[in-house]
C-alpha cells in the first residue's frame, strides 16, 4: 500500500566549491604543483600567467580602435573555430619535426644487477636434471628481496600439483633448496633468521674460536641472544664474558637480509621535502612567507572571455550548437574562477594559521631553543585565528617550515602539556628531549629502566607515571632497557 506525507529535515551539506578548497587545504607544495598542472591540461580557459588589472579608461581608449580595426585584424579565436574542432584532420594535431636521416640516440640508464637474475644466473652453473632445474626455478621466484623463502615447503609441493601438474615430494624440495643456500649471497633461502646467520657463520673459518663460539650460540642459544639474556649464555656454555663479547661481535657482522644488497636503487621510493613555508631571520624580525616558487600564477584566458561577451549581446544569431558549446565554455569558464579562488583562498589560510603558531612559539622560533617550545594543541590555534579545529588539522598535516636553524613538520610544535612541581606548564615535547639524553648517555651494560627514568625525571621536577614514561619511550622508537644491552 503507497502512502504519501511530507517529511521536514535539515541536512548540512558541502557545496563543490568548499570541497574542492578543503581538498586544496589538504596537499603540500609539491602536490599542489602538480594538482595545477592537472587543472591546467582539463581547463582550456585556464592558463599561466598574472592576473590582467583591468583599467577603465584604457578599455574605452581601446574599444575606438578596435571598431576601425576590427574588419581588418582577424580574432585568435572564434566561435566556429571551437566547434569545428572535431572536424581538423589529425596531421594539424601532431608536429614531426625530425627526418628519417636525424639521429636520435637513446640515453643509457645504469642500474644495480637484479636479484632474482643472479641467483638464475648461478643457477646455470649447476648440474641438474630438467625437473631439477623446474624446481629450483619456482623456489627462487618464491624468495622475496630480503632472500627469505617464507612459505614451507608443503605449501609449495601442492601450488607445484595444482598449478604446474608437477608431482614433488618435499625431501626433493629440500635438497634443491640446500642447493640454493649454497649460492651468494651467504644466507639466502633461508626461512627465517637463525637459518640465515647459520648459513652465513658456516661460511667462515669455523678454526677460529669466537666464529665456531658464535654458530653455537645462534644454534643452541638463539631465543636467549635475541633477548639479551647474556648472563644465561655464559652460565649455560660455561664461558667467561670476552670470550661471549668476541662472539656477539661476530654475530653483528651478518647480514640479516641478504637480498637487500642487491636491491635496485632505481626502484627505491625517496621522499623528497619542499618547504610550505619559509622563515626568516632579519635585523631581528621574523619574515615569514609562502614557497611559492614551483607554483605558477592564474588567470583567465581572455579569448573565451571575450567569446562569451560576443554571445551574449547576439543572442538570437546563433544555433542550438552554439548555445550547447558557450554552455560549455561558461562551465569551464566558472570552473576556472573557482579554482583559481580556492588557490588564493588556500594561501590566505595557510598564512593566517602560520602566522599564529609563529606568533604563539615566538621565543622558540627566534632562537631555535627546544626548551622554550610551549605546550600547543590545535584548539590554541583554533581560538587565534577564529578557523575550526578540522581546518588547522589539514593545514597542519603533511606540511614544512624551512628555518634558519632547520626544516620541521608542522605537526611537531603541537604537544600536550604536563605541569612541574612549580607550576610551570612544560611541553611533552621537552620531556621527550630529556629522555632521550639520558638513555643516549646510560651506561650500556646497566641501561637505564623506566622506573630509572621516572626517577631522573621526578629529580628534575617533572611528576609523571611509569607508564606515561613507557609511553614516550614507544613514541621515540627507543626499545626497553633488556634490548638496549651491550656488553
Amino acid at each position: 500500500m503507497l502512502k504519501q506525507r511530507l517529511q521536514q529535515k535539515l541536512l548540512q551539506k558541502l557545496s563543490p566549491q568548499q570541497i574542492q578548497m578543503i581538498k586544496l587545504l589538504e596537499i603540500p607544495a609539491m602536490q599542489l604543483e602538480q594538482r595545477i598542472k592537472k587543472e591546467l591540461e582539463e581547463n582550456p580557459i585556464l592558463e599561466e600567467g598574472e592576473a590582467e588589472v583591468e583599467d577603465l579608461d584604457a578599455n574605452d581608449q581601446n574599444d575606438e580602435e578596435n571598431e576601425n580595426n576590427s574588419d581588418n585584424d582577424d580574432e585568435e579565436f572564434s566561435l566556429e573555430d571551437y566547434l569545428e574542432d572535431d572536424d581538423i584532420p589529425n596531421y594539424k594535431l601532431s608536429t614531426n619535426n625530425y627526418s628519417d636521416d636525424d639521429k636520435r640516440p637513446d640515453v643509457p640508464l645504469s642500474s644495480s644487477p637484479n636479484f632474482q637474475a643472479h641467483l638464475e644466473s648461478q643457477l646455470g652453473l649447476r648440474s641438474l636434471t630438467e625437473k631439477q632445474e623446474t624446481l629450483a626455478r619456482y623456489l627462487l621466484g618464491n624468495i622475496d628481496d630480503d632472500g627469505y623463502l617464507r612459505r614451507k615447503l608443503e605449501a609449495i609441493v601442492d601450488d607445484l600439483a595444482f598449478t604446474q601438474n608437477i608431482s614433488a615430494t618435499e625431501e626433493e624440495l629440500f635438497e634443491i633448496l640446500q642447493i640454493i643456500q649454497d649460492f651468494d649471497p651467504a644466507g639466502v633461502g633461508a626461512r627465517d633468521l637463525q637459518e640465515c646467520l647459520l648459513l652465513q657463520i658456516s661460511r667462515k673459518d669455523q678454526s677460529d674460536p669466537p666464529v665456531e663460539l658464535a654458530r653455537r650460540i645462534i644454534k643452541s642459544h638463539f631465543q636467549e641472544f635475541t633477548r639479551k639474556h647474556y648472563d644465561k649464555i655464559q652460565r649455560r656454555m660455561n664461558i667467561s664474558e670476552d670470550q661471549l663479547k668476541r662472539s656477539v661481535e661476530e654475530i653483528l657482522k651478518l647480514n640479516p637480509k641478504p637480498g637487500s644488497s642487491y636491491s635496485d636503487p632505481m626502484q627505491q621510493s625517496s621522499q623528497h621535502i619542499i618547504p610550505d613555508f619559509i622563515l626568516d631571520m632579519k635585523d631581528g624580525e621574523l619574515m615569514l612567507s609562502l614557497n611559492s616558487h614551483n607554483v605558477p600564477e592564474l588567470r583567465i584566458n581572455r579569448t573565451y572571455s571575450q567569446m562569451i561577451e560576443t554571445y551574449s549581446q547576439n543572442k538570437n544569431k546563433h544555433s542550438r550548437e552554439d548555445k550547447d558549446t558557450i554552455n560549455f565554455v561558461k562551465q569551464k569558464l566558472d570552473s576556472a574562477r573557482w579554482f583559481i579562488d580556492a588557490i588564493i583562498q588556500r594561501q590566505n589560510t595557510l598564512m593566517l594559521t602560520m602566522k599564529a603558531i609563529i606568533d604563539y612559539q615566538k621565543e622558540y622560533f627566534a632562537e631555535g631553543d627546544e626548551t622554550k617550545l610551549k605546550p600547543m594543541i590545535l584548539k590554541n590555534i583554533a581560538e587565534k585565528t577564529g578557523l575550526d579545529i578540522s581546518t588547522i588539522s589539514r593545514v597542519a598535516n603533511s606540511k614544512y617550515i624551512q628555518t634558519h636553524f632547520g626544516i620541521f613538520p608542522l605537526k611537531s610544535f603541537f604537544s600536550e602539556g604536563l605541569q612541574s612541581e612549580s607550576g610551570e606548564e612544560v611541553s611533552t615535547r621537552e620531556i621527550k628531549n630529556i629522555m632521550a639524553e639520558c638513555i643516549k648517555n646510560e651506561v650500556k651494560r646497566t641501561p637505564l629502566t623506566d622506573e630509572k627514568l621516572v626517577e631522573i625525571l621526578r629529580g628534575k621536577g617533572y611528576n609523571i607515571a611509569r607508564r606515561t614514561v613507557a609511553k614516550y619511550r614507544e613514541q621515540l622508537n627507543i626499545p626497553v632497557a633488556r634490548l638496549r644491552k651491550e656488553l
